[in-house]
């Protein structure tokens, strides 16, 4: 496969790779670390992985860190990493939202490639500050919107771009979820207590959480910008702050003489039934694709008038695209943490290019802070159009 490391005589150096956030009881900075080494592209040497010093040097001593490494502020890595010979090259932040733009900015005004879980930002004003710093560093910035980095993703992708649904006319997204059904977050449930919390997650609850996979999941699909929305945001469980359900419907800009498509999503974490039902659906002129994330492996493509045709991860009709980043033969399940590994290959790959000074290959995919900007624009359209009872609200 194309993102497979190479040979120990002509492979390239692991990238030297900090973790901000991340520690001991953190879902995310696992799947973070264990991605990051599917692929053997990086070797993790320094963190700053709790906001509590006394956690943040138990965590690194549990990673097997140098204690030297280990740090009590995300500011004091980044200065010291900075001027270290054998620095980190980049950094990953795996914090809740609210610490995104503060210690992206600290990293990469150093000139340290920053790969960052989404939502970029807690709020707008601070997603294009941080575009403005992240475009003037020369540094990468890589954003986590790990599902695009499926196989069949990749797939659905280039057969939209090569022409094979025609006019794209219409887009659904929809991810659903149950686990906060109940008000798990005032048991003090660590994930639910931040992602419940506007001080941390921003103005967005499952929109923020999981609205942004969907809408960037479409986006990416179908290759359309959206172009205005409207939604209406729900929080049924009685004291909490944040949207845990909304119904959202999409217009996007025209490409051409093409009519403009249009989309609707669905966002929710109080679907009893639904543990991670992300589900991505285009139709177009010539025919519809159907992905969905519990069988990722597959693709359904219907040409318009002939039968359902299901090609597979690997199999007959997968194309370049799922092939460069494919791991394992067909008929293996390939799942969520190569999905999320993709993301951190391709982001070496052009990290490996910067350093030689080389251009990108056009093949290496990855989300971007540009990506970021319009999915916290997203959130913040939603929440807008939801308060003038479903407006339409342009993004």
């Amino acid at each position: 496969m194309a993102i497979e490391a190479s040979s120990e005589q002509t492979r390239e150096p692991r990238i030297r790779l900090g973790m901000v956030g991340g520690g001991a009881g953190a879902f995310i900075g696992a799947v973070h670390r264990i991605a990051a080494r599917i692929d053997d592209q990086y070797d993790l040497i320094a963190g700053a992985l709790s906001a509590s010093p006394e956690k943040a040097i138990a965590s690194g001593r549990d990673l097997g860190l140098d204690s030297s490494r280990t740090y009590s502020s995300y500011r004091e890595m980044a200065i010291r990493e900075a001027k270290l010979k054998n620095g980190i090259e980049a950094v990953a932040i795996v914090t809740p939202n609210h610490v995104h733009y503060d210690a992206a900015k600290e990293f990469l005004k150093r000139g340290i490639h920053v790969i960052c879980d989404k939502p970029l930002t807690s709020n707008l004003a601070d997603a294009k500050k941080l575009k403005k710093i992240a475009d003037e560093s020369g540094a990468l910035f890589v954003l986590t919107h790990n599902y695009t980095g499926y196989p069949m993703v990749r797939q659905a992708r280039e057969m939209i771009a090569n022409g094979e649904l025609g006019d794209i006319r219409v887009v659904q997204a929809e991810y659903p979820q149950d686990w906060l059904t109940e008000a798990v977050e005032q048991t003090g449930q660590k994930q639910a207590a931040w992602r419940t919390d506007p001080a941390q997650s921003g103005v967005g609850g499952s929109t923020g959480d999981i609205g942004t996979h969907a809408y960037n999941l479409a986006a990416f699909i179908s290759g359309l910008e959206l172009d205005s929305l409207a939604a209406d945001l729900d929080s049924f469980v009685p004291g909490r702050r944040l949207d845990d359900n909304a119904h959202v419907m999409l217009r996007f800009k025209a490409k051409g003489s093409e009519k403009p498509a249009k989309g609707m999503l669905w966002c929710s974490q109080v679907a009893p039934g639904h543990e991670n039902g992300l589900m991505v659906r285009v139709y177009g002129t010539k025919g519809g694709l159907e992905w969905t994330q519990k069988d990722p492996n597959y693709l359904w493509y219907t040409p318009f008038g002939e039968p359902k045709r299901l090609i597979t991860r690997g199999g007959a009709g997968s194309g370049a695209a799922a092939g460069r980043v494919t791991r394992v033969p067909s008929g293996h399940p390939e799942g969520y943490l190569e999905a999320f590994a993709t993301i951190y290959t391709e982001a070496a790959h052009a990290i490996n290019a910067r350093k030689k000074g080389k251009a990108v290959d056009k093949a290496v995919v990855y989300p971007t802070v540009d990506d970021g900007v319009k999915g916290v624009a997203f959130v913040e359209a939603c929440v807008a159009s939801s308060k003038k009872n479903g407006a339409w609200v342009k993004v």
